[in-house]
């Protein structure tokens, strides 16, 4: 496809721009397949404001006599009539900004409005960016991702007594959203996980994710079982999750939905783990909102923090009635569960939900972070990611299509994935000294995640990603995020490890509005943001004169 089929309007000479912390300024404004560009045309400035269409999440335009114009097509006075009109596109981004165009000429307007729509929605992964992207600091001949199943399970020594690494999947035909390898029970052969592959949803048998080197207990996650409204069994799948408990007197089995849920999926072929089957499991429900309630919670909250009204009681209705901080509450108390039964009660704990793509990972890497002092740096938390999300089959594409602004009917969208960052900022406020990573690494994953340069978020699985050569042909943020200049930026300054769990309060005096994301583009969060690298810099200078 061409790009320039979906451009009527190239440039515009004249337009006002008009864009948060910033006075408006006037300006070129050009379109490309992939960005808006604007160009200060002020004596005296230079500045320019590049932004990816993809982070347009929606576009409002206002255009004088815009009623009147459809009519005029078949008017010889056309251009005449139009010259001496403007238009105003109002545009909304998936990070949360809010720019105005101020564009001189209706037809000029709303073409540049037509492509916006156009080029901001395309669906094809190959014509995506990052696949155009290339800075000349970075090659892609450079590794794509910090690890791999294979080199994750080398560095785990401990694991070879009890633990195997399975190629079963090589093909990706047992499970599509599963790597090409995984962690399972020695004794549990190939043969064995193909047959539980077929009784769990979508293929997701139980997989181990981690494994607490304290006690030797382990977290697996997998997705709901098959049972269906006649109770069907799977002895296959029984003896894998006694193979996970051999030796311990029992396990434990979070569901991230309620009771009621649990039994309803029956209905519809799902269902749960049943007593008389599973006799050394304990189910223990937690639930947890995904999918559309989530979304919407997402919407109400863009929406409470962009009210300009200065009415508390109105403010504060508006943030409970969003639920959001409830969701953070939710997931922030059911990982402290999850860690709880691993850390403290010394039992394994199997985690699932319906899928076990949303908040089956949320909640496994929450408990990870709280447990484990090697996910806390800066390397240690990419690469948990990296586990827990890409390779565990997180489906950001569909997940990530639209975020808070968005006029197009739900799908699929659900900012499971934001929520996780939220969560861990959560942490990281209430543990300043414990996270090897910055804010603002928080802000950039909340960003990236919508609209990037790199290829990392793109596509729902490893399957996908590889059959559209995502790692061949894009380059890698997190490998980005690690080189030295943007290392020193994203790294705490105050860090100081501790092999320590870090608990994290939930109570809702604990738990606060993720200021630096939802509000970022407010006067206020800029202050915050410059007294955070004032701060910044004299722990660096001071750290250069302690070393001297």
């Amino acid at each position: 496809m061409e790009f320039s089929e979906h451009i009527k309007t190239a440039n515009v000479e004249d337009v006002v721009l008009r864009q948060p912390l910033h006075p408006p300024s006037r300006g070129t404004l050009c379109i490309t397949g992939h960005h808006l560009l604007f160009s200060d045309r002020e004596e005296g400035s230079s500045r320019q404001v590049l932004l990816l269409l993809r982070n347009i999440d929606a576009i409002e335009k206002s255009v004088e006599n815009l009623l009147g114009y459809s009519g005029f097509f078949s008017n010889a006075g056309l251009s005449e009539r139009m010259s001496g009109s403007s238009g105003t596109i109002t545009i909304k981004c998936k990070d949360l900004r809010v720019l105005q165009l101020d564009i001189p000429g209706m037809e000029q307007c709303l073409n540049i409005a037509h492509s916006i729509e156009t080029l901001s929605c395309l669906d094809c992964v190959s014509e995506m960016y990052p696949f155009f992207y290339r800075p000349a600091d970075l090659s892609l001949q450079d590794q794509w991702g910090l690890s791999t199943p294979e080199k994750h399970y080398s560095q785990m020594k401990e694991l070879c007594e009890r633990w195997r690494l399975s190629s079963v999947n090589r093909d990706y035909s047992v499970c599509p959203s599963y790597p090409s390898a995984v962690i399972v029970p020695n004794s549990i052969d190939d043969s064995t996980l193909k047959k539980v592959a077929k009784f769990r949803q979508g293929g997701r048998f139980p997989v181990l994710c981690y494994y607490h080197k304290k006690n030797g207990m382990v977290i697996m996650r997998s997705s709901q079982p098959l049972m269906g409204a006649n109770r069907k069994r799977c002895k296959e799948d029984e003896l894998l999750l006694q193979a996970v408990i051999d030796g311990s007197d029992k396990g434990y089995i979070i569901d991230t939905r309620s009771s009621q849920q649990a039994q309803q999926a029956r209905m519809t072929g799902g269902g749960f783990e049943s007593k008389s089957c599973y006799s050394h499991w304990k189910r223990l429900h937690r639930q947890m909102d995904r999918g559309k309630a989530l979304q919407e919670s997402l919407i109400k909250l863009v929406e409470a923090c962009g009210d300009e009204s200065n009415n508390m009681d109105r403010w504060l209705s508006k943030l409970e009635n969003s639920k959001w901080l409830s969701h953070v509450q939710t997931a922030l108390s059911t990982a402290g569960l999850l860690a709880e039964c691993v850390e403290r009660d010394g039992h394994s704990v199997l985690v699932h939900g319906s899928e076990g793509t949303d908040s089956s990972l949320l909640i496994s890497t929450l408990a990870q972070l709280i447990m484990d002092p090697c996910c806390r740096t800066l390397d240690g938390f990419l690469a948990l990611l990296e586990r827990e999300w890409l390779q565990a089959g997180h489906p950001f594409q569909q997940r990530c299509a639209r975020s808070a602004y968005s006029h197009a009917r739900l799908q699929q969208e659900s900012p499971v994935f934001l929520l996780l960052l939220d969560c861990v900022w959560q942490l990281w406020r209430q543990f300043p000294l414990a996270l090897g990573f910055s804010e603002a690494l928080l802000i950039r994953l909340a960003t990236e995640v919508y609209a990037s340069d790199y290829g990392t978020f793109l596509c729902n699985s490893d399957q996908e990603r590889c059959a559209m050569g995502i790692k061949d042909k894009t380059h890698c943020l997190f490998q980005a995020l690690l080189r030295p200049g943007e290392r020193d930026f994203y790294s705490n300054p105050l860090y100081e490890p501790t092999e320590l769990a870090i608990w994290p309060s939930v109570h809702p005096q604990s738990l606060q509005l993720w200021r630096g994301f939802f509000l970022r583009w407010t006067q206020q969060a800029r202050h915050l943001e410059e007294a955070q690298e004032e701060i910044r810099n004299m722990l660096i200078e001071w750290g250069k004169l302690a070393l001297s």
